[in-house]
Order: C-alpha cells, then sequence, then structure tokens
C-alpha cells in the first residue's frame, strides 16, 4: 500500500523572529495543488506521523514547497518543527485540500486577502500567480500583526515581486499591500477589522467600501478574526462561496476547528 505522505528534504529554513520562521523542502513531481491550498506536513515521532495542516507559500509551478508557521514552545509539532536543518526529512500528504481557491469564487472586480499573522501564507501563492491577475483589476493584500519585525516576506513583496520578470509589471499595477501593526508605531496601525468597519482602510488605499457585487474576499488568520470579518461581510451581503456554488467571500475553515 502506498504511505499517504510523501518524504520530502528540508533545502533552508528562514527564522524571522522569535516566534516565526519559514522553511523550504523538495518537492515531489507528483504532488499538483491549486493556488491557496493545504497540505499535512508533520514529522515521524516514535514511529508515528504527528501532522498538521500547513497552507503551501510555494507557488504551484515552483520545484520546492515552501511553509510559514509559528514557534509554540509546547506545541507538539511546532517545538520540534522550529528546530528543523538543512536536509532533515518532513511528511508531506498526497492529497492538498482548501477553500481558499479561484474556483469557490464568482467573477469580481477587486480581491481583498485578508491575514493575520501566519495566515499571510497561502496568500503569498496567490500573489505570485497570474491567473489571479488576469482574473481581477486589483488585489489588496492585507497583513495584520501585532510587532513589525511579524511582517514576514515584507521585502518580497515590496522590493522582489515588482521586479518580477514574468509578472513584476502586473504586481506593480494591480497589488496593493496594506500592512497593519497593533502595538508598535507603524505606517498602518490598529486591527483589520476596526479599519474595515471605521472605512480607513478604504481611505488608505483610496478605494470604494466593500460591495458584493464588484468585490470578492479570501480570509485566513486567527478563529476570532475570522469569526468577526465573517459577521462584517455577512452585514454588507456577501455569501460564502463553496466548490459546489461559487460565491462573494471563502475562508479557510481547516485552521479554525483546530
Amino acid at each position: 500500500m502506498t504511505s499517504p505522505y510523501i518524504t520530502e528534504t528540508v533545502l533552508s529554513v528562514h527564522h524571522w523572529n522569535d516566534t516565526l520562521f519559514s522553511f523550504k523542502t523538495t518537492r515531489d513531481p507528483g504532488l499538483r495543488f491549486k493556488t491557496g491550498q493545504f497540505v499535512m506536513i508533520g514529522l515521524s515521532i516514535n514511529n508515528k506521523p504527528l501532522m498538521r495542516a500547513y497552507s503551501i507559500v510555494s507557488a504551484p509551478y515552483e520545484d520546492h514547497l515552501e511553509f510559514y508557521s509559528i514557534k509554540v514552545p509546547d506545541g507538539p509539532l511546532t517545538s520540534r518543527l522550529q528546530h528543523l536543518q538543512v536536509g532533515d526529512q518532513l511528511l508531506v500528504s498526497r492529497k492538498p485540500t482548501g477553500s481558499l481557491i479561484l474556483d469557490n469564487l464568482k467573477p469580481g472586480k477587486r480581491l481583498y486577502l485578508l491575514s493575520t499573522g501566519t495566515g499571510l501564507a497561502p496568500f503569498m501563492s496567490v500573489i505570485r500567480d497570474p491567473e489571479f491577475y488576469a482574473a481581477f483589476d486589483k488585489i489588496v493584500l492585507t497583513h495584520g500583526v501585532r510587532v513589525v519585525s511579524e511582517l514576514g516576506y515584507h521585502r518580497l513583496i515590496t522590493e522582489e515581486l515588482p521586479a518580477h520578470e514574468f509578472f513584476g509589471e502586473e504586481v506593480r499595477q494591480q497589488l496593493i499591500y496594506y500592512p497593519t501593526v497593533t502595538r508598535e508605531p507603524f505606517i498602518h496601525q490598529g486591527r483589520l477589522t476596526d479599519l474595515i468597519e471605521q472605512g480607513q482602510l478604504f481611505k488608505d488605499i483610496q478605494l470604494p467600501e466593500l460591495d458584493p457585487a464588484q468585490d470578492r474576499v479570501m480570509i485566513c488568520g486567527s478563529p476570532s478574526m475570522l469569526k468577526d470579518l465573517v459577521a462584517i461581510l455577512e452585514q454588507r451581503g456577501f455569501v460564502e462561496g463553496t466548490s459546489n456554488a461559487p460565491g462573494d467571500y471563502v475562508i479557510e475553515r481547516a485552521f479554525v476547528e483546530k
């Protein structure tokens, strides 16, 4: 019987600060995934796989896999993952899944990617996928964190992507990046939910307020943030999309239930 997991090798590890790290691994050529999906990843502990759901940061066309993680000192898996070294082995499930995919949204004019913390992960894949730039006039990537050092991938988003040889022009013309910090001085300050409800986000990026006739939304973050944002969207008439019935917004439920 084929194992449900592929064994991949760690290629690089990057520690953003004391609480966040990311890592790249090899990618089995047979692993196919859609932008925004997640896989189960983990380690073999006492000959048993210890697995958790992780969104894929890398784009579907890249030949490696990348993941973005918090460090939890007593977390069953992250307490071990944070010590990964180049050359270590990682288990990756063969079946990617997830609701943060283009197929689950109706066509629209603007796409809002609302994230907090490591919820940024699937959207790093989205903003590197030309298909999304073809589908929307503007893509607004928001990232809410507590302190500036938690703004992972900031330089990649602001410097490397706009200079990308294949889709740099789309990034420069269509991507709006809106990082916001709650506990330190920063260009944008406050919780995402407050910035949306008070209209400040839309003033800052000079776009109209959220409208289900024009806007589509993907949300990934903490359970409380998801709950609050869904309430805001539903009040405005947004309908959740599924694989059976595309809608105005999607959230990643896999992380909510854990």
